[in-house]
């Protein structure tokens, strides 16, 4: 007998061959022995969800038992919250005395939130990712492994004597280049109130500590970023994308900078396909100078044998 969609059941014995081998079949609501083929009901009702999940992630995902853990927030999302309503359920404005009451409830709340150092230094944290993010525009799993990488600094002791606001743009620089996200070290430094110099010192201490290998920067990932910003055609956009290709495979674009590839493959994909965008345009989208775009214009010409 298949057990596709069932599970084995060890409760109770057979009544016929005194078997404890039953089996719960969801699809026809039964229990069945397996021994003897004797059905011990017919009317079983399944315990469990109405849906299916074949991953821990999904399983994870679908579970309705309140809001998801996120790493982003200073106690992962696991506390109660008392809204600022004031009201009862049927929207009627709550007496004197029970607005006092909640408002001494919730000043308990907050403090019991967070009433470590530890708890504190996070809540700093969290607030300036959440902050950093919003005007960097960084997605949701990038920032939850940025969250993640200072929460491993946070342990490891790293936090202590240094700036909570350097420690957390270094982990949000560390997480968009471990995830090849698009955003250099000067954007992040322009949405953080600290130094450029002190976020890269930061950096490479959290690279040295943590031990975080960065994978090799792509240079195609930049092409959308800064395709986006002076508005060239999907069509340059590919070709930019099929030049790099190219240059991948005679191996000419190690250790040269990915934005400034990008920005001189844009330029040339713009000459081929017949678009009026000057290396001034192009250099200011990606944050390179002109000299940049214009070396690599070269090298990459030169290689790929353009008559450009």
């Amino acid at each position: 007998m298949s057990t596709v969609g069932r599970r084995p059941i060890r409760l109770t014995n057979c009544p016929e061959c005194n078997s404890a081998n039953l089996i719960e079949d969801f699809d026809l609501g039964e229990i069945v022995c397996q021994d003897c083929g004797l059905v011990l009901s017919e009317h079983a009702m399944s315990q469990g969800p109405e849906w299916r999940a074949f991953t821990q992630e999904e399983r994870e995902s679908r579970g309705r038992v309140g809001v998801p853990i996120s790493f982003s927030v200073h106690d992962k999302g696991l506390s109660t919250v008392i809204d600022r309503v004031n009201r009862d359920a049927y929207g009627r404005q709550l007496p004197l005395s029970t607005r006092l009451e909640m408002l001494r409830l919730r000043k308990w709340q907050i403090r019991t939130r967070i009433h470590s150092s530890v708890d504190r230094n996070l809540a700093q944290a969290m607030a300036e990712l959440d902050r950093l993010t919003d005007k960097v525009r960084i997605p949701l799993s990038v920032k939850e492994q940025a969250a993640l990488i200072y929460r491993k600094a946070l342990d490891k002791g790293l936090v202590r004597g240094r700036s909570i606001l350097a420690i957390a743009a270094a982990a949000l620089y560390a997480a968009c280049r471990f995830t090849q996200t698009p955003r250099t070290l000067k954007e992040v430094a322009e949405a953080s109130l600290v130094k450029k110099k002190d976020i890269a010192r930061c950096y490479r201490l959290l690279l040295r500590e943590l031990d975080i290998r960065m994978p090799m920067a792509d240079p195609i990932r930049c092409i959308p970023k800064i395709g986006s910003k002076i508005a060239v055609d999907e069509k340059t956009q590919q070709t930019a994308i099929e030049l790099l290709h190219k240059a991948e495979e005679k191996k000419v674009i190690a250790g040269k900078d990915p934005t400034g590839l990008a920005a001189a493959a844009i330029y040339i994909a713009c000459v081929i396909n017949g678009e009026r965008k000057t290396q001034k345009d192009i250099a200011e989208a990606a944050g390179v100078t002109e000299v940049t775009v214009r070396n690599r214009y070269k090298g990459l010409r030169n290689t790929l044998k353009l008559d450009v």
